[in-house]
């Protein structure tokens, strides 16, 4: 059968379907009939080549560890937004209600944990300069000790605010990983927070925090009894991700348990599966 004839525009189009394969029979039969008795696009199909060589080498950046915070957050904010805009509040309504969110004990809390990080700065920054003092060291280990509590008060007073959003509550689960040292207090607000908070990202979030905490047993202790307390597919399929990156055998019965419920979702039953098999395989 006789290639259909092309021009050089639609012959352009093409170049790149024609690299990667991606051309029918017919299509390619035709585009190189023109390419055979065109220059013009022969130069420019070299140069598409070496373009499209030079972007395969380009090295892919490797995403940030606060990506998957920086983006529940953004989309926290963003349901927020969306939200406000289909509310209709008079005017007099919301002022009133800009008055009374600002004398609110979430924004005095956060101010005052500002003041209290500019207070410390400062202080840091004097002590610093008088490298006279014999135990200025010790005074700045002070003052890097007294924001890890800071922070670890911030962290536990959104997650226990009933109050909090869940944009803040998500800020809160990103304070673990300015805490050089979580203690029992930290890790059951986690852990508390992954089984009963109300929104799936938190709850998604919070499940990574504890995955880098995993070398504690308590965790991993947390994490399998966690299995059963969760009726978010979402979740559940997270969890299961994790009891095979972690090697976590006693997570076992908890999933076949899981797996046996009839009102588990079958894309979570099928996870379930790959991940009883990754699991018994390293028994």
């Amino acid at each position: 059968m006789e290639a259909k004839l092309m021009n050089c525009e639609h012959a352009s189009e093409m170049m790149v379907d024609w690299l990667n394969n991606q051309m029918p029979a017919a299509e390619r039969a035709a585009f190189e009939v023109h390419l055979n008795e065109c220059p013009d696009c022969q130069r420019e199909l070299k140069a598409t080549r070496q373009l499209w060589e030079v972007m395969g080498n380009v090295t892919i950046p490797k995403p940030s560890d606060n990506l998957p915070i920086q983006f529940y957050t953004m989309l926290e904010g963003f349901k927020g937004t969306e939200n406000k805009k289909v509310e209709k509040t008079a005017f007099w309504d919301d002022l009133k209600y800009k008055i009374e969110s600002f004398f609110t004990p979430r924004l005095l809390l956060r101010v005052s944990y500002s003041m209290c990080l500019l207070l410390l700065g400062l202080g840091g920054g004097y002590f610093l300069s008088r490298q006279q003092t014999p135990d200025y060291q010790a005074q700045i280990k002070e003052l890097s000790n007294q924001v890890q509590e800071m922070n670890e008060k911030m962290m536990l007073t959104l997650l226990e605010n009933e109050n909090s959003s869940a944009t803040e509550r998500l800020q809160a689960v990103s304070y673990t990983k300015e805490i050089d040292k979580v203690d029992g207090k930290v890790l059951e607000a986690l852990l508390s927070t992954l089984n009963n908070d109300e929104n799936v990202n938190v709850r998604l979030v919070t499940l990574e925090a504890l995955a880098q905490l995993a070398d504690n047993p308590r965790v991993r202790e947390g994490l399998v009894q966690s299995i059963l307390k969760q009726d978010t597919p979402l979740v559940q399929a997270a969890l299961a991700d994790v009891m095979v990156k972690l090697e976590e055998k006693r997570s076992i019965k908890p999933l076949q348990r899981l797996l046996e419920k009839d009102d588990t979702d079958v894309i979570v039953k099928t996870k379930i599966k790959e991940t009883l098999k990754a699991l018994s395989y390293r028994v």
